[in-house]
C-alpha cells in the first residue's frame, strides 16, 4: 500500500464559542494543498512476531509509537477486521505543529489506504465517523476537498472554490505553537464577515475580510511570524495568513515565487503552483 497524505490550509478561522465540553466552535473553510507525507505499509514476514513496525524518515513524529495516528488508525482497524501485521514506513514531508494539519491527514489517509488495499468496503461517510475520534479535523482529509467547516471542525459541508492558477508560498519558522496557548490569546465572539461570502470575493479583497483569530495572540507571543507575513505581503502576496494555530503562514501569488526560499532563508519554504 502506498498512499499520499496531503496537508491543508485554513481559508479563514473563526472562533465562535465555547462549549461546555471545553472545546470550541470555529468557522473556517478547510483547503487540501500538493505538500504530501507518504505512507508505504507492507506484510510482516511470518517470521516476525510484532504486530506491527513502524519506521519514521523527515520531520519526526512522537516519540513512541503507540501514541502515532497512523499506528492507532491501524491497530483498531487491524482488530476489527483481523488485518495481517504490517511494516509501515512514514515519510514525514509536513512539518509538525504547523497548523498544516499533517498528523490527522496521516491517520485519515491509513483507514482509506487499508479500506482499498483489504476491501473492507467502508464508504467514505462511515470513514468520516470513524475517523472523527482521532482529531477534530481528521474526518476532512478523508475526502481531502475544499469544505466549510463548523463544529469543532468536524462538520463539513463541500464548499465551492477553487484556487487552480495561484501560486502557494508556506513559510515555516523554527517555532512550535501549542494548541493551548493558541487558546489561551482567545476570546470567542460573533464573526464580522460571513467567511464564505467573503471567499467569493476576488482573492485580492480577502485581507480586508478573511482572518484567522488566533493570530493576534499568537503573533503578540511570537513577532517573528507577524514578521512573516508582513514580508509576503511585501513581495506582493495576494493574500497572506497563518494556518489553523501556527506557526505557519501561506500566502497566494498570482505569479511564481522562486525568491521566497533566498528571503525566508531560516524557515521551511515550501512554493506550488495550484491545480486545482
Amino acid at each position: 500500500m502506498l498512499v499520499y497524505p496531503r496537508a491543508k490550509i485554513n481559508l479563514g478561522l473563526y472562533v465562535t464559542a465555547r462549549r461546555p465540553d471545553g472545546y470550541h466552535d470555529l468557522q473556517t473553510v478547510f483547503y487540501p494543498i500538493p505538500l504530501c507525507d507518504v505512507i508505504e505499509t507492507k506484510p510482516l514476514s511470518t517470521m516476525d512476531a510484532a504486530p506491527y513496525v513502524l519506521r519514521t524518515e523527515g520531520y519526526a513524529p512522537c516519540a513512541n509509537p503507540e501514541d502515532n495516528l497512523v499506528v492507532r488508525v491501524y491497530r483498531d482497524m487491524a482488530r476489527e477486521f483481523d488485518l495481517p501485521p504490517l511494516d509501515i514506513l512514514l515519510q514525514k514531508r509536513v512539518p509538525m505543529g504547523a497548523g498544516l494539519g499533517g498528523g490527522s491527514s496521516d491517520a485519515a489517509a491509513m483507514m482509506t489506504g487499508l479500506n482499498e488495499e483489504y476491501g473492507l468496503g467502508l464508504t467514505d461517510d462511515e470513514m468520516e465517523r470513524r475517523i472523527a475520534p482521532y482529531g477534530a479535523d481528521c474526518a476532512f482529509f478523508i475526502r481531502s476537498r475544499a469544505a466549510w467547516a463548523t463544529g469543532i471542525g468536524d462538520r463539513l459541508t463541500p464548499y465551492p472554490l477553487s484556487l487552480a492558477g495561484y501560486h502557494l508560498v508556506l513559510v515555516k519558522p523554527d517555532v512550535f505553537v501549542s494548541t493551548r496557548e493558541a487558546y489561551a490569546g482567545i476570546t470567542p465572539r460573533t464573526p464580522r464577515y460571513d467567511l464564505r461570502e467573503s471567499l467569493q470575493r476576488p482573492i485580492a479583497e480577502w485581507r480586508d475580510t478573511v482572518s484567522n483569530d488566533f493570530e493576534e495572540g499568537v503573533f503578540a507571543l511570537h513577532p517573528e511570524i507577524a514578521a512573516i507575513k508582513q514580508t509576503l505581503y511585501d513581495m506582493g502576496a495576494l493574500y497572506a495568513s497563518m494556518s489553523g494555530s501556527g506557526s505557519t503562514v501561506f500566502a497566494l501569488f498570482g505569479r511564481p515565487v522562486p525568491e521566497a526560499p533566498r528571503v525566508f532563508a531560516n524557515c521551511f519554504v515550501y512554493t506550488k503552483a495550484l491545480v486545482r
